[in-house]
């Protein structure tokens, strides 16, 4: 079981580990010397790059791409080839779901990426934030919406968008909205009569092919609206091909309950307090699992899918059952809180043999004062020992061709060993989806607190491989509290991950909103982050503009680029393919996403795969079509590929 592996792993030299690497760097190279360019392509290949303590991997290019300039401020990002050129885009967005003002107050921009060069600010022509109706003032101002994805969701060969608007106070007189893209990255609105337009306290989105109908779904997560007292369930809505999509939630199975009932709430089925949202096949059956994270230390859900041979989807909750929901660690006696609740209490239920505080005070008195996080009649519960979970990011970190789950999660020092950290949800591959947690010692995804009263605000993420070297590694995006920054682990040959320094990595301090993408077309991964202005101390930013990290490292390595387009029957941007990758030794597995994470995140849809020391890469496409049609064909590094649908691969530059 990798659990096994990585915890002995951990007991090896760090010696021995890079000497793995550069023995499985040599051993490909020498397999790979002839590799083919039987495509009559030039031989791009080379030795392979792979980072190592000392080198630089990544260096600030805000400057060069514009951002700051712009003034594109925000902590939520999206990135999408909006006007087809090839050349990723970005979504960038504050925090508040405000409307623009564009001639002064500024809360939303799209950014169009010019030629891998730079950045120009398009929101207001795009249209992407156009009010359905003027506003009665007569002030030129767009319309609100904090979410943002992008799929075809016409099928006619662009990007569309979805913008979600939370529920705001005051209410808002706008709502969420399908935008239709005319192929030039300029947008109109939907259709008027669609389920997805009621306004409500969304937090997520992710689009899907769930039926594998050739048409774009929506999945969307719903949190907690202000002043309510509970979340509000989810919604799956089924595309026409129009732009219009129907709420077929209860038809597919996918019901959760009123927090009204400790056991339902234990139990993981009652409504979660969605913070993000994903969907992809963890269990390899060509249907799309559908995810929420949820806030408040509440329950997480798995819904697992199942296709009947009419071709019906019907949806199971498997959340606890998967492992996904919460972890095993439901000692609540080391919480501080709780600590000074047994002390002042010491007669109530469990609390013989709790101690005593080990450095938070006790209030007067026998009741908490606000502030102290802790109800001794529902903390002790199941599902109040989750965690504050931001994002899920879908990925096959162990190269076993299963589909496993990082998880980002807010955690503070004084909650104790019950709260669920950022941590790397392992796929057994079980024919029922479930997951094994190694834990961060046996990952290395660990990390040291300087301060004793630490905050880990981890929000949102990323997984990528950044040195080429044919493994993914992780970007963790913490915000929100002092001392938070990105934080980089590589992944090496054992497959544990050693942090990356800030010097050679990325150092970006209040991180939040993580935009992946090869943003210049050199044949590596860059990276842009956002930055929260929450509890602001002296570590936050004058300016809070989108910050751009260029990879210096991973473009002298060996690596190819799929762009999927699907036929008839498949939706034109393939999201929801899978795709494998065998080189170097080891066969790597995606899948193109239609979003996830925090408030809408997106990675480009052109999938990205490091090579390790491979001249060539066999390929295997599963399309998400109604019968799972398959593709197999051989590349070159140091390419990207357009793979249209039953025909062979063409390279582009």
């Amino acid at each position: 079981m990798l659990a096994l592996a990585l915890t002995l792993a951990a007991c090896g030299d760090d010696d021995d580990a890079a000497a793995a690497d550069a023995g499985a760097t040599d051993a490909s190279a020498d397999a790979s010397a002839d590799a083919a360019t039987d495509a009559g392509l030039p031989d791009r290949c080379n030795g392979g790059t792979q980072w190592a303590p000392g080198a630089v991997a990544f260096e600030e290019a805000t400057s060069d791409w514009g951002t700051d300039a712009i003034g594109a401020e925000g902590t939520r990002i999206s990135v999408a080839d909006v006007d087809g050129d090839g050349y990723p885009d970005l979504a960038v967005r504050r925090a508040g779901s405000q409307p623009d003002d564009f001639a002064g107050a500024r809360n939303n921009w799209l950014l169009r990426n010019v030629d891998g060069t730079r950045f120009e600010d398009v929101t207001e022509e795009s249209g992407l934030w156009t009010r359905r109706e003027p506003e009665p003032s007569g002030a030129q101002l767009g319309r609100p919406g904090e979410i943002v994805v992008f799929a075809d969701v016409d099928d006619d060969g662009d990007l569309d968008a979805f913008t979600g608007l939370p529920e705001t106070d005051p209410p808002s007189d706008q709502s969420s909205e399908i935008l239709l893209n005319d192929g030039t990255g300029h947008f109109v609105l939907g259709p008027e009569d669609s389920d997805i337009r009621l306004p409500g306290a969304r937090a997520a989105a992710a689009f899907t092919d769930f039926d594998r109908d050739g048409l774009i779904d929506l999945w969307i997560g719903n949190a907690v609206p202000p002043g309510g007292s509970q979340p509000q369930p989810e919604m799956l809505a089924r595309g026409d091909g129009s732009g219009a999509f129907a709420d077929v939630s209860g038809e597919a199975g996918i019901y959760t309950y009123d927090w009204a009932s400790i056991d339902r709430l234990n139990d993981g089925v009652s409504h979660a307090w969605a913070w993000s949202v994903a969907a992809c096949d963890l269990d390899g059956d060509g249907t799309a699992e559908l995810l929420v994270a949820s806030y408040g230390r509440g329950p997480s859900i798995l819904w697992e899918g199942s296709r009947d041979p009419d071709g019906e989807v019907t949806y199971e909750n498997r959340g606890v059952a998967s492992g996904y929901a919460y972890d095993d660690r439901v000692d609540w006696t080391d919480n501080e809180s709780a600590r000074c609740y047994c002390e002042l209490n010491p007669a109530a239920e469990d609390c013989d043999g709790v101690p005593p505080p080990a450095r938070l005070p006790c209030p007067p008195g026998a009741d908490l004062e606000p502030g102290f996080r802790w109800r001794h009649e529902t903390d002790r519960e199941l599902f109040r020992l989750g965690g504050n979970m931001g994002a899920t990011v879908c990925a096959d970190v162990d190269r076993d061709g299963d589909l496993d789950l990082l998880t980002t999660s807010i955690v503070h020092w004084d909650v104790g060993s019950s709260s669920d950290p950022s941590e790397l949800l392992v796929n057994t591959g079980d024919e029922s989806v479930r997951f094994e947690r190694p834990g961060n010692e046996a990952t290395g995804l660990s990390r040291e607190h300087d301060d004793p009263y630490w905050n880990d605000g981890d929000i949102s993420a990323g997984v990528f491989d950044f040195d080429n070297d044919g493994r993914l590694d992780v970007l963790i995006a913490s915000t929100d509290y002092p001392g938070a920054r990105a934080l980089l682990w590589r992944q090496g040959a054992d497959g544990r991950f050693v942090e990356v320094p800030i010097d050679e990595g990325i150092d970006h301090h209040r991180a939040h909103g993580v935009g992946v993408a090869d943003l210049d077309r050199d044949g590596d991964l860059d990276v842009v982050l956002g930055h929260s202005n929450a509890r602001c101390e002296d570590d936050c930013y004058e300016s809070f503009h989108a910050r751009v990290y260029e990879n210096v490292l991973g473009q002298d390595g060996n690596w190819v680029q799929l762009t999927l387009r699907g036929a008839a029957g498949t939706n034109a941007f393939a999201i929801g393919a899978r795709v494998q990758v065998a080189a170097d030794g080891a066969t790597q597995t995606q899948e193109v996403g239609g979003g996830f994470g925090h408030y809408g995140a997106q990675a480009d849809t052109t999938l990205h795969f490091g090579l390790g020391a491979a001249c060539a890469a066999d390929v295997r496409v599963r399309w998400p079509d109604a019968s799972l049609d398959e593709q197999s064909f051989r590349v070159q590094a140091g390419y990207r590929y357009v793979v249209e649908q039953g025909l062979s691969p063409r390279a582009v530059e």
